[in-house]
């Protein structure tokens, strides 16, 4: 059995002269495809859509980083980097003038 899920994304928008019981400002679930409301749909009353903050899910761990094609090097000392997202067959460490401990690119980044 299929699942399929349907994300509705939520979309602010603000009174633009007196407020009703919705508030100056309130949400509302609508498709992408939907046209913006330039009405109420609680008092009639004209509304603007709002430009509202994203949430951007960034990567937190070690592994989540490697997992998603970054690369993180640690200074240790002075010319020595800690590989702590190394992959198979890369060095843990890189030193500086080393080039053959550089971590291969080639592996992570693609058109």
């Amino acid at each position: 059995m299929t699942y399929k899920y349907l994300i509705m994304p939520i979309y602010e928008y603000e009174h633009i002269d007196k407020p009703c019981l919705l508030g100056k400002v309130f949400e509302v679930k609508q498709s992408i495809k939907d046209d913006e409301l330039n009405k109420c749909p609680n008092c009639s009353a004209s509304v603007r859509k709002l430009i509202s903050r994203i949430n951007i899910s960034v990567p937190k761990s070690n592994r989540e980083l490697r997992d998603h094609g970054f690369t993180k090097l640690v200074r240790r000392d002075d010319g020595v980097y800690e590989n702590v997202t190394a992959r198979d067959g890369e060095s843990k460490v890189m030193l500086r003038d080393k080039p053959e401990t550089l971590p291969n690119l080639k592996n992570t980044i693609s058109d």
